[in-house]
Parts: C-alpha cells; sequence; structure tokens
C-alpha cells in the first residue's frame, strides 16, 4: 500500500498565515481579492466584513469596502454555507448560489410550511407562500430598494405570522415575511442592497439581485457549484478533511466526494489525531509540499494577527485543533460561534475586546512570550486608530469575555 504525503500542523500553519493573507508579506492588495481568497467573509456580524478586510489588506479603509458593497458592487451579501450570510466577489457568488441555493431555498420553504401549517390564520400554506413570494418579487423588479418592514406594509400578503408560547413569559409573535426575503435570497433572485445604518449596525433594504448587479449572475450546477467552492477551498485552505468540508459548506458527504473525486485530490496524513484535525486530509493534485516552490510550507516570521468575531479563518473548518488547541472552549460559543480573536505564530493565543476608553485589550488564554505581547499590543494600538472614535462596541459573548 503506497504511503501517504504527510503535511505537519506547523506546515498547515504556515499555510494559513500565508495563503489567508496573514503574513505581512502576503496581504492582499484589495478587500475584493480578499474575499475571493477566503470564498467569502462572513457578513452575519456587519462589522465582520471590515474587520475581516482590515487584517489582510495594508491601507484599507472603510470607505473603501463601502465603495465595494453598494457603489461598484463587486461584494454582494448572500445567504450560502450553513445558511450563514457572506459577502462574495461576484464570480464566487455565483458559484454559491448555484451549489448551495437549491437546498437552501428548499429548506426555508419547507420550515415556513411546516409553522404555516400549525397557524389558524392560514388556510392554504402553499398558496401563502406562493403569493408572498410574487409580491415581492414584482415590487422590487422595478428598482427600489425596500426594508422588510417597508415591504411588509406595502404588501398585505407578506405580513403573516404566528403566535408561540401562549400563556408563557416568552409568548411572542414570529413573522413569515422575513423568512421569505430569506428563501429569495438564497436563491438568488433579491439581494441585499443598500444599508440604512450605520458600518458596523445592519438594516439591509432589499432589492433585486437582477437590478442591484445589473445582470443575473451565471449559476453553475449543483455538481459543478460544489466543485467550483472545494476547488477554492483547499486553494486556500487546504489540506482540510472530508468533515471540515461538509461542516464548512452545510452540504452533504456525497456532494463532498463527487467534487472531491471529480478534482481528483490527493489524500495527505495529519497530525494530531481526528480531535485535533488530524487523520486524512485532501489537496488538489498540485499542491503538495514542494510543489509551488514559493515556501508556502516553510516555517512563518511569527506574526500578530487580531481577528474579529467569525472570521473565515476561526471558522473555515470544523477540526481545529491545529490552530485553536485547547482554547475552544473560550472561543467557541455552544452553537459554535468563535469570537474574537488574537493569534501568534499561525495559533490563537488569546481574544481582544474592546474598552469604554475606545483602547483594544488583548486577553491571552496561556502565557505568551515578551516579543508575542509587544506585538500584538502594537497590533491592537493600530485596529484601535483604524476603529477611530465610533461608537461601535466589540460585545460579542465568546467564553472568554465572560471572565474578564
Amino acid at each position: 500500500m503506497p504511503v501517504r504525503p504527510r503535511i505537519t500542523d506547523t506546515q498547515r500553519r504556515s499555510r494559513l498565515m500565508r495563503r489567508m493573507h496573514l503574513d505581512a508579506a502576503s496581504r492582499a492588495p484589495s478587500a475584493v481579492e480578499a474575499a475571493e481568497t477566503m470564498v467569502g467573509l462572513h457578513a452575519t456580524t456587519p462589522s465582520t466584513v471590515y474587520l475581516s478586510a482590515w487584517a489582510r489588506v495594508d491601507g484599507l479603509t472603510r470607505a473603501d469596502i463601502d465603495t465595494a458593497l453598494y457603489d461598484d458592487r463587486t461584494l454582494v451579501k448572500h445567504l450560502a454555507m450553513r445558511r450563514t450570510l457572506f459577502a462574495f466577489p461576484r464570480d464566487v457568488l455565483a458559484e454559491a448560489i448555484g451549489a448551495l441555493g437549491p437546498r437552501i431555498s428548499a429548506s426555508e420553504r419547507t420550515n415556513m410550511l411546516r409553522d404555516l401549517r400549525r397557524s389558524p390564520d392560514v388556510d392554504d400554506p402553499e398558496g401563502w407562500i406562493e403569493t408572498a413570494r410574487e409580491a415581492v418579487l414584482t415590487e422590487l423588479a422595478g428598482g427600489e430598494s425596500l426594508t422588510s418592514t417597508e415591504l411588509r406594509s406595502r404588501l398585505p400578503a407578506l405580513d403573516g405570522s404566528i403566535t408561540f408560547g401562549e400563556g408563557k413569559s416568552w409568548a411572542g409573535k414570529s413573522h413569515f415575511g422575513p423568512r421569505v426575503l430569506n428563501m429569495l435570497d438564497a436563491s438568488g433572485d433579491i439581494v441585499r442592497g443598500p444599508n440604512r445604518f450605520d458600518w458596523h449596525l445592519s438594516r439591509p433594504a432589499w432589492t433585486s439581485m437582477k437590478v442591484w448587479l445589473g445582470e443575473t449572475p451565471d449559476a453553475p450546477s449543483v455538481h459543478d457549484g460544489h466543485r467550483a467552492l472545494i476547488e477554492r477551498w483547499l486553494r486556500t485552505y487546504g489540506p482540510g478533511t472530508e468533515a471540515d468540508l461538509v461542516w464548512w459548506l452545510g452540504s452533504t458527504k456525497t456532494a463532498v466526494r463527487a467534487a472531491l473525486a471529480d478534482l481528483g485530490t490527493v489524500e495527505v496524513d495529519l497530525d494530531g489525531g481526528d480531535l485535533h484535525g488530524g487523520g486524512v486530509g485532501h489537496v488538489l493534485p498540485d499542491d503538495l509540499p514542494g510543489d509551488h516552490g514559493n515556501g508556502d510550507d516553510e516555517d512563518c516570521e511569527p506574526q500578530a494577527v487580531l481577528l474579529p468575531e467569525l472570521d473565515p479563518t476561526t471558522m473555515g473548518f470544523k477540526e481545529r485543533g491545529f490552530y485553536l488547541g485547547d482554547h475552544r472552549p473560550q472561543i467557541f460559543d455552544s452553537v459554535g460561534n468563535g469570537g474574537q480573536t488574537a493569534w501568534w505564530e499561525g495559533r490563537i493565543v488569546g481574544g481582544w475586546y474592546r474598552r469604554d476608553d475606545n483602547s483594544i485589550a488583548i486577553h491571552p488564554l496561556e502565557p505568551l512570550p515578551a516579543a508575542a505581547r509587544r506585538k500584538l499590543d502594537a497590533r491592537a494600538e493600530e485596529l484601535a486608530a483604524w476603529l477611530g472614535d465610533t461608537s461601535m462596541k466589540i460585545g460579542y459573548a465568546a467564553p472568554y469575555m465572560r471572565q474578564r
């Protein structure tokens, strides 16, 4: 039996730093190219797009990202992997719609049908969804951008809801309008256009995808979309395990295995065992150590990195031991959301938070050498200056925040 090539944890961390534009010598030239490399920037928290780009692009301003999102529209927010909001370059957007749009939009519709059938006010759940869908598409076809609240006020067909927890202290009403919009977003029919709030807050105005982009994205088939996204992921994040890819995509083993076979990936041995991201990984056939002759796998000079909550590097793997170590309980909450992280030598060594005086404090999770602390503090000063006196408060409840 042939011996599989091995890629060590140290090599993986060097690849992570260089390929994800975290090393000072490998910065991306723009936020759009950073998002392309990372196969999208997480956008569930609005500030993450800005701070993830700041970590990877020298000299970047918030206005640069605003321009990409709202003027040039070269970055587009879209509901994709794991039913999570990302900011994609247009070519990656098309691949995400093709690969994941049918699955996510069908799931949104199925969940709405389940809940609508519980409502005594809705006689025809299937008809309600179709009527609401057509009403939204018709209203936005003329090019106007409207918030969810504005759409509901104009479109009676969109104003369905159910009550929950009747008689309980947590009782309330669940509106179906936002869920219809998410279904149409996932399928690529509509898109989050202008943001009515400041950059670190979110109140999107919805618009037609075709109107917003001036064209309809040319989405590939489900299989071809999976193949394209997995090839991009492996080029940046690889090596990775099958479990990493299934989790990252929010897809199925069948779809991932078909794409890996089509790409002709090579299996490699990883350090650490399954719990630490070890076992068997996959790389593209031209991406074994030494294939590029560019030193990607050589030790990287120690770098201080500060990443925001839900950054794509932190969230890019299911099996994270090679860069997370034993810090999972401090960094990730109970549903798998990662908080703000501080990195040294390609590993998470702590977190960070913004003080009341707008300075940035480092929260170490292990003893750090003096050089690491100096460089992390220097990077914290750079971030504080970049944020300025904006009223933004970094308050994501990562577990380490509750230890302060």
